[in-house]
């Protein structure tokens, strides 16, 4: 459809059932706070600042909805100051509502809502800079299906439902926003009608809920800025109860919705949360909006939605549930300021519910640590910033938005230690210019390296930017004093990365003792040495798998491959399998024949240096000695022989 150009009639309009209370503007009021902003807001990923020239600070919704109906009406009044001169409002509501009418000034104005999903309203004369307004859209419709479910009108055991996910771009399918990751509304206030029977889950604190003409009346009021993604409603027939956490401020409600059938469940699964909001209190600071409440509310996606103060969820899980509690601090308090950084959300989401494994069920955090690992290495490639931020699979990789993201976390736990880890992380949430606002990823390693007084450039151009992960070979020998060489060569799984520069635990053990060691491994093939003070029977490399890697192995070499650059053969006498050790000095691809005792040629091949060593076989020999000779196949070095006794 062409765009059009509309004048707004003040009109009557309800969906089914009683009519809803009346719905339309109020007066403005001023907030002065002018920043400049940008104009790439079409692709969510703005500076800092918000875009197109104006800053939201506050939002009332007034809605009214049926959850028998798939359909909304509403009036929002939006206030607003400008961060540059403008001459109209550029909002974001879909073409498939339609707009009655827009109050500015009192008055109604023109405005253009043709395809593109795009709501222009002209103001006229034109506002300077620093100015604050108010305007006042009015619409209803039926909200299209898009995204995960932006819109929902469903049922659960026979009762309807309506429920909102608007994440990432599905807020305008229901009311018109401004879909701009760094212009938080600064508070909102919702008037939510509905049938008698219901209740409305929203964010903020509950204010009232009033029968009003025959239907109820429910009034949220949030009172932190608030991203566009995350203001949600959930209408139906909530069982609702309240469990109680006691934070420093004082007790704090964690309101709960259920549907009447799985109330014993979620009364059984949500006081978990009371332990968790304490424990990820301590560690990255008290719950970021003690002051009004948190909650959950049931509703028919299969996951979770961490909207702000009021977690959607399909069931009560003890992961489900902590990962998006943890949402409140990394997601809702400090939102990722473009969508290409939405592992800045959904990593740590992901690793905080890890840390309550590690806290409340330790003896699961190796297998679900693990899991995440093996998950990640299961691709060789994949970047954790997501270059295309409308490709939704993309977006919500759990492969790499959520696990790469979360260990990535994990790593840089192990490399700075978890002083400087956890330092960093608060300073974080709390810079004020980021606390609840919009961050970027250059924002959390500004403050890890300010925490650690680390350079953590190489890492996140490693780990973010880039793709893949290392791949270890460790060869180490133990001298009878104790002293143990290890040679680590390292591989990668993609070209975009040459070398992953790491420090890489190393445990030795025997019967009875164990020690761990840390190779700063900045180039392949580098040599260790460690004094130990046993005999070590067994060498793991990174145990406690706190790296992202891939296959490693580990061998145990004789001691003569480090004390020289003489050709070793091991194990040696042998019966299967063995390891042909050339020293460092000698790489490449190798011709290798294989002499009897009698000088006759019983085998010969071509084989490629892995590190400082070839392996093959040798089952099908005859026991007896036999000489290896090796030699390159260019001629760069001299070739060499060794003895072997086959067994």
């Amino acid at each position: 459809m062409d765009m059009e150009r509309h004048w707004l009639i003040m009109v009557t309009w309800a969906i089914s059932g009683p009519s809803v209370a009346q719905i339309g503007p109020v007066a403005p009021w001023d907030i002065a706070r002018a920043e400049q902003g940008g104009q790439a807001w079409l692709a969510s990923r703005s500076a800092g600042v918000p875009t197109r020239g104006f800053d939201l600070t506050y939002g009332r919704m007034e809605w009214q909805v049926d959850p028998a109906v798939r359909a909304i009406m509403g009036a929002v009044t939006f206030r607003f100051t400008t961060t540059q001169d403008i001459d109209e409002l550029t909002l974001d509501l879909s073409d498939t509502l339609r707009v009655d009418s827009i109050i500015f000034h009192g008055a109604p104005v023109a405005f253009d809502h043709g395809t593109g999903d795009i709501l222009q309203v002209p103001l006229g004369p034109v506002l300077s800079a620093g100015s604050s307004d108010s305007i006042t859209i009015i619409y209803h419709g039926i909200p299209p299906t898009n995204g995960f479910g932006s819109f929902v009108q469903t049922e659960h055991d026979g009762v309807p439902i309506v429920w909102t996910l608007s994440e990432p771009f599905g807020a305008k399918d229901w009311w018109p926003c401004k879909q701009d990751l760094n212009d938080k509304l600064d508070s909102i206030d919702a008037w939510v009608t509905v049938p008698l029977g219901n209740k409305v889950a929203g964010n903020g604190r509950l204010v009232a809920e009033d029968t009003l003409n025959g239907q109820l009346r429910v009034h949220w009021r949030h009172r932190h800025p608030i991203a566009y993604y995350l203001v949600a409603l959930a209408v139906t027939n909530y069982s609702a109860y309240a469990d109680t956490v006691l934070l420093s401020t004082g007790p704090m409600p964690i309101l709960n919705y259920a549907y009447p059938e799985n109330l014993v469940d979620a009364q059984a699964g949500t006081p978990a949360t009371v332990d968790e909001i304490l424990f990820y209190g301590g560690l990255f600071g008290e719950y970021p909006f003690a002051d009004e409440k948190y909650g959950h509310a049931q509703f028919g996606w299969g996951g979770g939605m961490e909207h702000q103060t009021m977690t959607f969820c399909v069931n009560y899980g003890v992961e489900l549930l902590a990962h998006e509690l943890a949402h409140q601090w990394f997601g809702d308090k400090v939102t990722c300021g473009s969508w290409e950084d939405i592992w800045l959300n959904e990593g740590f989401a992901t690793y905080l519910s890890d840390l309550c494994y590690q806290e409340f069920e330790p003896d699961l955090f190796p297998q679900i640590n693990g899991a995440r690992i093996d998950n990640v290495v299961s691709e060789p490639g994949g970047s954790l910033r997501c270059a295309d931020t409308s490709d939704l699979g993309q977006l919500f990789s759990g492969r790499l938005s959520y696990n790469k993201g979360a260990q990535v976390l994990h790593m840089l736990r192990w490399v700075l230690g978890d002083s400087a880890f956890f330092a960093g992380c608060r300073n974080y949430l709390n810079d004020p210019a980021l606390a609840y606002r919009s961050a970027r990823t250059s924002d959390l390693q500004a403050h890890l390296e300010g925490s650690s007084g680390l350079d953590l450039t190489r890492f996140f151009l490693d780990w973010y930017e880039h793709q893949g992960y290392p791949s270890y070979v460790l060869e180490w020998a133990q001298a009878p004093d104790g002293v143990a060489m290890l040679v680590l060569h390292e591989s990668t799984s993609d070209p975009s990365v040459s070398f992953f520069s790491l420090p890489v635990p190393v445990r030795f053990r025997n019967g009875a003792q164990e020690m761990t060691v840390v190779l700063d491994h900045q180039v392949d093939g580098q040599l260790f040495t460690a004094a130990i003070p046993f005999q070590a029977v067994d060498v793991q490399l990174d145990p406690d798998r706190w790296l992202i890697t891939g296959k490693n192995v580990v061998l145990h070499l004789p001691l003569l491959a480090f004390q020289g650059n003489d050709v070793v053969v091991y194990p040696n006498p042998a019966s299967d399998g063995v390891s042909l050790y050339l020293g460092s000095e000698r790489q490449g691809s190798i011709n290798v024949v294989l002499y009897d005792a009698t000088g006759r040629i019983v085998r010969s091949f071509v084989a490629n240096i892995l590190g400082e060593r070839s392996t093959f076989t040798v089952t099908d020999l005859s026991p007896g000695r036999y000489i290896i000779e090796a030699g390159p196949r260019n001629g760069a070095w001299a070739p060499v022989r060794a003895v072997l006794v086959k067994l």
